[in-house]
């Protein structure tokens, strides 16, 4: 043990262990789960919280000297489970738009802990093979790395807390002033302003992806509203495309969803050739050290343990039909290896398309029901999520020295947790916030829907409904959305990846500019034009905004800095001023958020 600054707990002591259990646990973890389920309530998509556990962490560890990354990459890779699950609360959501009655908390707790546990001993399996012999990039995890080992730099970490509060604070005010009613001018301008669209979430989302992201989702929204009038007056099949009243997401997020199927067939075949090809050229493995070791026998028993549990809650307590949860099991272990794979390439973690393509293959063996395809559905999104953040937390620690028995125990702790916030969360959440038990798609018009677009819970829901109860003008647009999907990526992989061009681009402002140009607004990459298909075009605006001013700001700073000292590291993305204000902008708004629903509830009971 090595005594360590101030009043810390010796290194590697079991006080140090539970200091850092602690605080990821009912810290961390808590508010790293309480924004990933805002965000995926308020926008479909939730933001992984590594980096804000990482530098929130490092502050605990500072004291360490550089053993400290250890200790700090514990309680991410803990508080990471955690908001990875607590963002599956959107499922609860799924279930009550289907009109499934609420299922006892137990139940669904036990079944997202089951699930959940099973994709981490999956996730884990696969490590040896995806990181230690196929040594892919997972650039996240490369980037999580880098923060830790950048931390034990006291002025840094300062500047990284600064940054995280400040925008923190920005966006608590900023969820209040807009959700707290005012009398007078003032209210009716801040109605306005919230009717737009706008929320700091959503702002701070789009500072985060960028303009090449956030200006395709404006550019698909634009087409959603130029387009709505003539699909309101034209149909197929006897059908109109779109209700007289209806938007223009209740036709266009199954075109979004054909388009992530379509780009995401031929990344998944690209996947699978570099697999092979990586495979083969993988490099000898080395002698094992003691950090690196992984117990297969234990490992096995484990997933056979928690496979066997799954189909003990779906089939005895859940009644769901066997083949069906056995069916799903088995395509986990494919998912989670193809997902692994474009994550550990692309930093892309395609859960949704796991999802609706084990829907699809359920249908294709019978499913007629809606509810039961959700809720066999969320064996593979739920352990596709956390197994793919697993094998990109082993990525941290394998290039920190991380030992990962350890690593693996904080891990299922944060799944524990995290199955509870789920369902603690979406109960918390639509009770305090009833517009978000109302079925969009049934009810397109709701008031005070324009918050909470619950892209996710849209997408799957539609996707459900459709294929069990295919419609022909449903399945036309789906398969425009894929053609469109392929051809794009196609494109797009044929352009981007040419020599010439990408030499063109890198020498030239013509051809920066022309790049630019392609991925905005040509040729934009389908899973980022998909999000205005799955939202209103306001919400697709905001994030666009909040895209083009990240990036100019980004562009202005890069122009006017100092060239860095010669052998000076640059710091990772995550590290940016506009990642951490945009991070802290939906920390900020969520808590705001969830601190009004409480307040509203605990009124209510007063009263």
């Amino acid at each position: 043990m090595t005594k360590p600054k101030g009043f810390l707990p010796p290194l590697n002591s079991p006080g140090y262990y539970i200091l850092l259990g602690a605080i990821a646990i009912f810290i961390l973890g808590p508010l790293g789960g309480i924004t990933a389920a805002y965000m995926n309530f308020s926008l479909g998509f939730f933001v992984g919280g590594q980096v804000l556990a990482g530098i929130l962490g490092s502050v605990v560890t500072y004291g360490y000297g550089s053993e400290g990354k250890h200790g700090a990459n514990y309680m991410q890779t803990m508080a990471a489970s955690v908001a990875g699950l607590s963002g599956m609360a959107v499922l609860i959501q799924a279930m009550t738009w289907l009109g499934l009655p609420e299922p006892p908390v137990w139940q669904m707790v036990t079944y997202f802990m089951c699930i959940g546990m099973f994709g981490v001993g999956v996730g884990m399996l696969y490590t040896p093979i995806l990181v230690d012999r196929m040594q892919l990039s997972f650039p996240s995890g490369f980037a999580v790395a880098n923060i830790l080992r950048a931390l034990t730099d006291i002025r840094l970490l300062r500047e990284s807390i600064a940054k995280l509060g400040g925008g923190t604070l920005t966006g608590l005010l900023s969820g209040l002033a807009v959700s707290i009613p005012f009398s007078g001018q003032l209210g009716v301008a801040l109605g306005k302003f919230t009717a737009s669209g706008y929320s700091a979430s959503t702002f701070g989302a789009g500072m985060i992806v960028g303009a090449r992201i956030g200006i395709p989702a404006i550019v698909v929204g634009w087409i959603g509203v130029t387009a709505t009038p003539w699909l309101r007056t034209h149909g197929y099949g006897g059908d109109m495309w779109l209700d007289a009243n209806a938007p223009f997401r209740k036709i266009g997020f199954i075109v979004a969803l054909g388009m992530i199927m379509g780009a995401a067939a031929v990344d998944m075949a690209l996947l699978a050739v570099s697999a092979v090809k990586t495979l083969g050229q993988s490099k000898p493995a080395l002698p094992s050290e003691d950090w690196k070791k992984t117990d297969s026998r234990f490992l096995w028993s484990w997933i056979g343990f928690w496979a066997l549990a799954i189909v003990v809650m779906g089939v005895g307590v859940l009644h769901l039909p066997a083949l069906f949860v056995i069916l799903a099991i088995a395509l986990a272990f494919v998912f989670l290896m193809v997902n692994g794979i474009s994550l550990g390439i692309s930093d892309s973690n395609p859960i949704s398309s796991a999802f609706v393509l084990t829907v699809f293959i359920l249908a294709a063996v019978g499913l007629k029901d809606p509810v039961t395809g959700l809720l066999c559905a969320t064996i593979l999104l739920i352990s596709t999520s956390v197994g793919g953040d697993m094998q990109q937390d082993r990525s941290t620690g394998w290039r920190l020295g991380t030992n990962r028995a350890i690593q693996f125990r904080y891990q299922v702790i944060g799944i524990a947790m995290g199955a509870v916030m789920s369902v603690v969360l979406a109960r918390l959440f639509m009770k305090a916030y009833p517009v978000l038990a109302i079925n969009q798609l049934a009810h397109p018009n709701t008031p005070g829907a324009e918050k909470w677009q619950s892209a996710m819970t849209y997408k799957f829901v539609g996707a459900l409904d459709s294929l069990t109860h295919p419609s022909p003008k449903v399945m036309v647009a789906l398969g425009l959305g894929i053609g469109l999907g392929l051809l794009i990526e196609v494109l797009r992989k044929l352009i981007k990846h040419n020599g010439g061009f990408k030499a063109w681009v890198a020498r030239s402002r013509a051809g920066y500019f022309t790049d630019l140009a392609l991925d905005c607004v040509f040729l934009p990459s389908p899973y980022a034009a998909s999000f205005g298909g799955f939202v209103e075009f306001g919400t697709s605006a905001w994030f666009g905004i909040g895209g083009i001013f990240s990036s100019l700001v980004q562009t202005w700073q890069s122009r006017s800095a100092q060239k860095r000292a010669a052998g000076q590291e640059d710091l990772p993305d995550d590290m940016s001023t506009m990642s951490l204000v945009g991070g802290g902008l939906i920390a900020g708004d969520s808590l705001a958020a969830l601190g009004l629903g409480i307040y509203g509830l605990l009124q209510t009971v007063i009263k």
